[in-house]
C-alpha cells in the first residue's frame, strides 16, 4: 500500500509539471502557423475607391482608372475579381483606381456617355481615354506602367465630363432616374395604376412647359422691351408715319390720274389722224344726231375733189 500511494503521488506530481509545458508548446505551435502559413490576397483597406455624383471632382487631377458597372451585368460580375487584383496595385504604381455603379449614379452614366458595360476610363489631370484593351490584370497594369495610354485619342473637350454639354445630359439623366422613382412610388407604394401615372406625367409636362414659355416670354420682353414702352414718342412718331404714307398715296394716285388723261389725249389724236385719213372736212367726226348719211358724205368727198381739181 505504502509502494501504490508513493507511486500515485509521483504520477501526480509528474502530470503537474508536463501540464504548463504542453500548453506553452501549443502556443508556441499556433504562433508559428500563424506566421509562417501565407495570407489569402485580398484588396488593401481604400485601395478600391467609389466614385459619387458628389466627389466626382476629384479625378480631374491625378492619375485614375474608373470602371463604370451595374451589378446585373454578367461581365461585370466576371471582371469584379480581376479588377480587386488591379487595385492592390494602384498605390504602388500612384494611380488610383475606382469604380462606378451605374445603377447608384445615373448623373455621371450621362456625364460620361455610358452605352455599354463595363466601361472603363484612363484619366490623367483632366484628360480622359476610353481603355479598349483586354480586360486581365496585366494589360491593365502594362497599360499604365508603359503609358500605352499616350497612344489613345483623349475625349474631346466639347464632350468631356466638365463640360457644358456634358452637365446637361448629366441632369437629364437624374431627372429621368427621377421620374422613374416617382413612377414606382406612385404604382407600388400608392396603388395608382399605370396608366394614371402616365396621365398625371402628362399634365405636369404640360403644365411646366406653360410655365416655362410664360417665363422665356418675360424674359424676351424685359432684355428686348417694344419699342412702344422703350420710347416716350412712340405714338407721336407712328402717327407721323401714317401721315407719310397717306400723303404718299395720295401723290401715286395723282400721278396715276395723269398718265390716264395722257393717254386719253394720245387716243383722241389717234381718232383724229384716223379720221383724217377718210377724208373728214373738220379732221374729227361729227356729233351723233348731226352728221351726215353715208351716201352724202361720200357726195361731200367728191365734190371737194372736184374743187380742188379745178383750183389747180
Amino acid at each position: 500500500m505504502a509502494c501504490l500511494s508513493a507511486s500515485s503521488s509521483s504520477e501526480t506530481t509528474m502530470f503537474s509539471l508536463t501540464k504548463p509545458t504542453k500548453h506553452r508548446l501549443w502556443i508556441f505551435y499556433l504562433f508559428m502557423a500563424i506566421h509562417l502559413t501565407p495570407m489569402p490576397v485580398s484588396a488593401k483597406q481604400g485601395s478600391l475607391k467609389e466614385v459619387t455624383d458628389g466627389n466626382w471632382e476629384e479625378i480631374l487631377t491625378g492619375e485614375w482608372m474608373i470602371e463604370f458597372y451595374a451589378p446585373w451585368c454578367p461581365a461585370c460580375q466576371q471582371l469584379q475579381p480581376v479588377w480587386k487584383e488591379f487595385a492592390d496595385w494602384g498605390e504602388d504604381m500612384g494611380v488610383n483606381i475606382a469604380k462606378v455603379d451605374v445603377t447608384e449614379q445615373p448623373g455621371l452614366s450621362g456625364r460620361f456617355i455610358i452605352t455599354s458595360l463595363p466601361t472603363i476610363y484612363h484619366c490623367k489631370d483632366g484628360v480622359f481615354r476610353k481603355y479598349q484593351g483586354a480586360r486581365t490584370k496585366d494589360d491593365f497594369l502594362s497599360f499604365v506602367d508603359e503609358q500605352k495610354w499616350t497612344a489613345v485619342e483623349p475625349v474631346s473637350s466639347w464632350f468631356g465630363p466638365s463640360s457644358f454639354l456634358m452637365n446637361s445630359m448629366s441632369a437629364l439623366f437624374k431627372l429621368s432616374m427621377f421620374i422613374r422613382r416617382c413612377h414606382n412610388y406612385m404604382t407600388e407604394k400608392l396603388g395608382i395604376p399605370v396608366w394614371g401615372s402616365y396621365v398625371i406625367f402628362g399634365l405636369a409636362t404640360l403644365f411646366s412647359g406653360l410655365a416655362l414659355g410664360l417665363l422665356l416670354v418675360f424674359i424676351a420682353d424685359f432684355v428686348f422691351p417694344s419699342r412702344r414702352f422703350s420710347s416716350p414718342d412712340y405714338y407721336q412718331k407712328k402717327q407721323t408715319m401714317e401721315q407719310a404714307r397717306l400723303i404718299q398715296r395720295q401723290e401715286d394716285e395723282h400721278e396715276a390720274d395723269g398718265e390716264e388723261d395722257d393717254d386719253e389725249e394720245e387716243e383722241e389724236e389717234d381718232q383724229d389722224d384716223v379720221w383724217r385719213r377718210r377724208g373728214s372736212p373738220e379732221g374729227r367726226p361729227e356729233p351723233k344726231g348731226q352728221g351726215f348719211p353715208d351716201e352724202a358724205l361720200r357726195k361731200r368727198v367728191v365734190a371737194n375733189r372736184e374743187e380742188q381739181e379745178e383750183d389747180t
